[in-house]
């Protein structure tokens, strides 16, 4: 069986990156997951990635499969990025090298020096490999992150590049409980994603696969959720870890409990 895969980080500077990380000294324990180790990126890192994208933080499937934006937030952002004909050809960063624990602890730690000046690493790392074409960022910390880029020195360079924020993927569910609400939040964030695709499709000159812009209706059609592929994940990983069926969860019964455990179940329909 053929199975192609992420072969990691052996390729400077990026190997240098992951071998000396910011930990507990710049990531509060009390409001970071630390304790699951940091996720550094999804994508190509060879100078062949045509869009940036910035997530926020990874949650429980990426802290499994070691990278980030695997879970339906990634899938979402997969179905976003082939809208614009770019089915490989993109590099992800997220703000956060941790799980953010609790509801505030981005937003407070935001501008955190040893935080930004690691981010901003990965910034130079992948932009100065010269193909990023357009940049995305999902959610306001996201957009607080590229900003704050372009403010320094290194980052004033990427001012004109093609860039659109973009609601957070999984904002909708995060933004109600209840199913009208969040149905109603979906067409809101859709109609900002339309407009996004409008502004970045002219300026991605070298996409994957050419192909007329369909624009999201009111609500995600299933083609429009795009499993993870086999090229973004480590060797060795089951499919069903990239496809549409969740598979981890946090347990406990308590927060500090949930803290310390995940919970991974595979997919009915996996085992004959």
């Amino acid at each position: 069986m053929l199975v192609d895969f992420d072969s990691g980080y052996g390729q400077q500077p990026f190997h240098d990156l992951c071998a000396d990380y910011p930990g507990p000294e710049a990531y509060d324990p009390h409001d970071f997951r630390v304790e699951w180790g940091p996720i550094f990126h999804r994508g190509r890192l060879d100078g062949s990635a045509r869009v940036l994208v910035i997530g926020q933080d990874p949650a429980q499937h990426e802290t499994i499969v070691r990278r980030i934006l695997i879970g339906t937030a990634g899938r979402r952002t997969q179905g976003f990025l082939a809208k614009l004909g770019i089915t490989q050809s993109y590099v992800m960063v997220n703000t956060f090298l941790y799980s953010v624990y609790g509801q505030s602890g981005g937003n407070k730690h935001k501008n955190e020096p040893g935080i930004v000046l690691y981010r901003n690493k990965w910034f130079k790392a992948v932009l100065g490999l010269g193909s990023i074409e357009a940049v995305v960022s999902l959610g306001s910390l996201a957009d607080d992150a590229w900003h704050a880029w372009l403010m320094t020195a290194d980052g004033a360079a990427y001012k004109a590049l093609a860039y659109q924020h973009i609601p957070h993927p999984t904002w909708p569910e995060s933004s109600a409980p209840d199913a009208a609400t969040q149905a109603a939040n979906t067409k809101v964030m859709l109609t900002k994603w339309n407009a996004a695709l409008t502004a970045l499709g002219p300026q991605i000159k070298h996409p994957d696969a050419a192909a007329a812009l369909v624009p999201y209706g009111d609500a995600f059609k299933l083609s429009e959720l795009v499993d993870i592929i086999a090229k973004d994940i480590p060797a060795g990983l089951p499919v069903w870890m990239r496809g549409d069926a969740p598979w981890a969860t946090r347990q406990g019964a308590d927060a500090a409990a949930k803290r310390r455990t995940i919970a991974i179940t595979v997919p009915d329909g996996v085992i004959p």
